[in-house]
Parts: structure tokens; sequence; C-alpha cells
């Protein structure tokens, strides 16, 4: 791909009618055949649907919450929730192309939703929870200065809107940054 020819993203709050074009993003960048283009896979451990309609609608109405369109030419080619929580914000939902991964945008969005958790809302920390079987994204995050806490929620199973999983030792670590 010729990204020199292509303009730098632009960053806008979702809409309700960008729901569906988020929903494929999601699933494309996470789940089946098509994410094994990108790295972010997780089609190994999980099968089924990453999010769907109404969750991402839910979090764009949320008001705490913020649902982060990142385009390229006019193109939806990543996303990514901020959620205002007090003395810190939450990071989740994010996803970016998988034709588009490992070319520097996710750096930048997360660097954008830092800087705008930071200075919008005043926040002293970011924090995220990632699958912990998930090494080489949390050694991504790391490498962003994140920090595994060791904190532990179990996944959800039975549960098949947030996927049906492919092993038996699935669970949510905490990963925290300061941005002071």
């Amino acid at each position: 791909m010729d990204t020199t020819a292509s303009s730098g993203p632009t960053f806008r709050d979702a809409t309700d009618s960008d729901v569906d074009a988020l929903v494929a993003l999601i699933e494309s960048a996470y789940r089946g055949d098509s994410s094994r283009a990108g790295w972010t896979t997780e089609a190994d451990i999980l099968e089924g649907q990453r999010t769907d309609p109404q969750g991402v609608l839910t979090v764009i109405k949320s008001p705490d919450s913020r649902l982060v369109t990142v385009e390229r030419d006019g193109a939806i080619v990543a996303c990514c929730q901020l959620e205002h929580r007090g003395d810190h914000a939450y990071f989740g939902m994010f996803a970016v192309s998988p034709a588009l991964q490992g070319a520097g945008l996710g750096k930048v969005i997360i660097a954008e939703a830092e800087r705008h958790a930071r200075e919008v809302w005043g926040a002293e920390e970011m924090h995220m929870t990632v699958i912990s079987v998930r090494e080489d994204l949390i050694a991504w995050y790391e490498r962003r200065g994140y920090r595994r806490t060791g904190r532990m929620t179990p996944f959800p199973y039975g549960d098949e809107h947030f996927g049906i999983p492919q092993r038996e030792d699935l669970q949510f670590e905490l990963l925290v940054k300061s941005l002071m």
C-alpha cells in the first residue's frame, strides 16, 4: 500500500450512522480469517462476535464515553473507546483495519487518546484490560508505557456476546499508564 499519497488520520466522535461500519471494522480486526491479515487477531482463542451494533451504539450514546472514529481519505480505518472514570480514563474497543496494522497508525491513535484523557478530562492514568494470553499485544502496550498490574478479571465464559472461547485459561489483565 502506498501511504505517501494518503492524508493523515482525522479523528471525530462516532455517530449512529457509523455503527455498521464500526462493527465491521472491529470484527475484521479481531475475528475470522480477515483478522489474520493483521497481528491483533484473536481468531485462535475466540470465535463468534467481538461486538454487535447494540454494543457499539451503547458506547456512542454513553454520556461519559467517546467512541473515536479514525478516518483516512474519507474511510473509517480505526476506532477506540475512551471512557471518563474520574481520576482515570478507560481505553477500549481499539481496532485498526488489518490492512493498515504494523504501519504506526495504532501508535498515533493511542497517543491522541492519552492526550485527550489528560488535557480534556484531567485524567491521571489510562486503564485498559487485555486478554492475559495475548503476550504480543501486551508487549506492544508495554512499549508504550503501560504496565501489567497482575489484577485479573474472569473472562465471561458462557456469554457469547464476548465470543466463543477456544481455550479454558482466558482472563483479562488490567494494564495502567500514568498520564502525568
